[in-house]
């Protein structure tokens, strides 16, 4: 069955980074679109970062645009969410999504000095 495991999260300083990542298993990693995800405390689940397939194309939500990248390793099957010059705002679950409606149980990110 498919499945998506986050780990990486924690607490960390208003600047600092994190990195993310999503391990997959249950299905052809490299035949799918991976996006973060996250959800912050009383809103909406919010798309952060989207790449296709092949790893060759991003899309970012404004908000992250210019802080944080997504990349993906098809040969280790994982995907990967680099967070640099993190803000309180980003404070929030962030979940890993596969194409169709698959979730992780999603990482906690807090920044607060």
């Amino acid at each position: 069955q498919v499945q998506l495991v986050e780990s990486g999260g924690g607490l960390v300083q208003p600047g600092g980074s994190l990195k993310l990542s999503c391990a997959t298993s249950g299905f052809t990693f490299s035949n799918y679109a991976m996006s973060w995800y996250r959800q912050a405390p009383g809103k909406e689940r919010e798309l952060v970062a989207r790449v296709s397939s092949t790893g060759g194309s991003t899309n970012y939500a404004d908000s992250v645009k210019g802080r944080f990248t997504i990349s993906r390793d098809n040969a280790k099957k994982t995907m990967y969410l680099q967070m640099n010059s993190l803000k309180p705002e980003d404070t929030a679950v962030y979940y890993c999504n596969r194409e169709y409606g698959y979730w992780g149980q999603g990482t906690q990110v807090t920044v607060s000095s």
